[in-house]
């Protein structure tokens, strides 16, 4: 399980459409202003407020589907599930059972959480060790810090999909200004 792929990669997806259909909402311009246009009226600020209103529109739907990814379709819980799981085989495999881990809740975080007794060979090895685990950003024998929130680099996955849907949908509005020029 590679959590890019299982957690971040729909959020990504999803942050695309949603920049995609923003963007082609914001930088279109209509048939009636680019006449105004070419005739020299001022349009700009309406053209502006919708392009703005657009893209704060599509920023909140990111954060939105964000959230909705993260808590109600449980996903963030699936992934600690997972993470949980595969770091209680990894102790199983180094026949260390009385060492146990979790990740870092209150917010959840992909910070691993280490306790149990062990000695300092085994602590200074398994916060080595326990990050090559996909999913687990870092470990540590403290409780304190959690670290960045998955909501919060939930969140940040939607956006950079939202910027890249952003950048489609301007290529895609400069090809479509630059052939409707030759519209004779």
């Amino acid at each position: 399980m590679n959590s890019f792929w299982s957690y971040f990669w729909p959020l990504m997806a999803a942050g695309l459409v949603i920049g995609a259909i923003a963007g082609t909402i914001g930088f279109r311009i209509p048939h009636a202003q680019a006449k105004a246009k070419m005739q020299g009226e001022l349009v700009v600020n309406d053209r502006r407020r919708r392009r703005w209103l657009s893209l704060a529109a599509g920023l909140l739907a990111c954060a939105c589907a964000a959230a909705i990814w993260y808590g109600p379709m449980g996903a963030a819980r699936l992934l600690a599930f997972r993470v949980e799981r595969d770091a209680r085989i990894t102790l199983n495999n180094y026949e260390i059972p009385e060492v146990s881990a979790y990740l870092h809740r209150h917010p959840l975080s992909r910070r691993l959480i280490l306790v149990g007794p062990a000695d300092s060979f085994q602590r200074g090895e398994l916060v080595r060790i326990m990050p090559l685990i996909p999913g687990i950003r870092e470990a540590r024998w403290s409780n304190t810090g959690g670290g960045v929130p998955l909501i919060a680099e939930s969140i940040g996955g939607a956006i950079l999909g939202f910027l890249f849907g952003l950048l489609l949908a301007y290529l895609v509005e400069l090809r479509r200004r630059y052939n409707a020029q030759w519209n004779w």
